[in-house]
C-alpha cells in the first residue's frame, strides 16, 4: 500500500495470525489523537491540533495568539530535538503545558470557544478514521483516546459528537479543565498530561476504563510521536502492534520511526491499513 512501511515484514505477519488466532474479543486500541486521527495538512496548511485552530483564529482575548506561538517557538523544537536527553525534554513539555493552560485561562477560555474550535473546517479525520471508529463501534473493540491536547477531553469529545462518532466503546483519558457558570475555564485537573508522559498516565489510574480492557491483551497503538509508544506503560499485554504516523520532515525521522514502530504511516496519508488489518483478522 502506498505511503505505507513495514519495518519487519516477518515479524508483523507473525503477529496478525496472533492477533487473528485470538480474534476482535481480545483487542483494545489505544491512540493518541491531534495528527493520528486528525489530518495534519488541511486545504493547504498545517493544522497541529485542537489547539492551533483556536489560536489561529482569535477566538480569545487579542494577545493570546501571539503568546501562544512565542511559546510553541521556544518549547516545540526541545520536543522535536532527540539529541536534548529526555529528562530535560520531558521536564520542559510540562513547563510548556503549565504555561500555556495559565495562559488560556488568563485569555478567557470559555466552553464556548472550544464549540467554536470543534465546528471549524480545517478540523478534518484523517481519511479512513470514520470507518475505523464505526469498525470499532461494530465489534465491541475499545478505543482508548490517550491524548495531550490542549483543548483536551472537552474538546475531542464535543468534536466525535459532532460528527457523530462519540461511541460508547471510546474512552478518553486527556486533559480537563474546571468551568465556573459563565463557563469560563478556572483550573485544570491534575495530572497535566503532556506529549512524553503519558508512560506516567496508567490506564490502571483510570479503573472505569481499565476494567474494559484488562482482558483484552492484544493491543494496537496508534501515534504521531516516538513517544506515544509508552502509552502502554503499565498494562500486561500479550501482543503489540505498534503503528506509527510520520507526516512531516520525513527523512531526518524515518530511522528512529522505523525503531520504534512495526508500521508506518507516512505523508499524512489514509488510515486505511488499519481498517484492512482489522478485517483480516476479523
Amino acid at each position: 500500500m502506498e505511503n505505507v512501511l513495514i519495518t519487519n515484514q516477518k515479524r508483523f505477519e507473525e503477529l496478525k495470525d496472533k492477533f487473528k488466532k485470538a480474534g476482535l474479543e481480545k483487542l483494545h486500541v489505544l491512540a493518541d489523537f491531534d495528527k493520528t486521527l486528525t489530518k495534519v495538512f488541511v486545504h493547504g496548511k498545517k493544522i497541529a491540533s485542537l489547539i492551533s485552530i483556536l489560536r489561529d483564529n482569535d477566538y480569545l482575548t487579542p494577545g493570546y495568539p501571539k503568546k501562544s506561538k512565542a511559546l510553541y517557538a521556544k518549547y516545540f523544537p526541545i520536543e522535536k530535538n532527540l539529541g536534548i536527553p529526555e529528562k530535560e525534554r520531558k521536564q520542559a513539555m510540562k513547563q510548556w503545558w503549565t504555561e500555556h493552560f495559565e495562559l488560556l485561562m488568563q485569555s478567557k477560555l470559555n466552553i464556548k470557544d472550544i464549540e467554536k474550535a470543534v465546528e471549524h473546517q480545517d478540523l478534518v479525520l484523517r481519511k479512513g478514521t470514520e470507518e475505523l471508529l464505526k469498525k470499532l463501534k461494530e465489534e465491541r473493540v475499545p478505543l482508548v483516546v490517550l491524548s495531550s491536547s490542549g483543548l483536551g477531553k472537552e474538546g475531542i469529545e464535543l468534536y466525535l459528537d459532532k460528527k457523530q462518532l462519540l461511541f460508547d466503546n471510546i474512552h478518553i483519558i486527556s486533559n480537563s479543565f474546571e468551568w465556573n457558570k459563565q463557563g469560563y475555564a478556572t483550573a485544570v485537573k491534575a495530572p497535566i498530561i503532556h506529549g512524553m508522559n503519558k508512560n506516567e498516565t496508567a490506564i490502571k489510574k483510570f479503573p472505569e476504563i481499565f476494567e474494559k480492557i484488562k482482558n483484552r491483551k492484544n493491543v494496537i497503538i496508534l501515534g504521531d510521536n516516538v513517544s506515544d509508544i509508552k502509552m502502554i506503560a503499565g498494562f500486561d499485554y500479550d501482543n503489540l502492534i505498534k503503528i506509527g504516523f510520520l507526516n512531516e520532515d520525513i527523512e531526518e525521522n524515518l530511522e528512529n520511526y522505523k525503531q520504534a514502530f512495526d508500521v508506518l504511516i507516512l505523508e499524512d496519508s489514509s488510515i486505511e491499513f488499519l481498517n484492512n488489518f482489522l478485517k483480516d483478522i476479523s
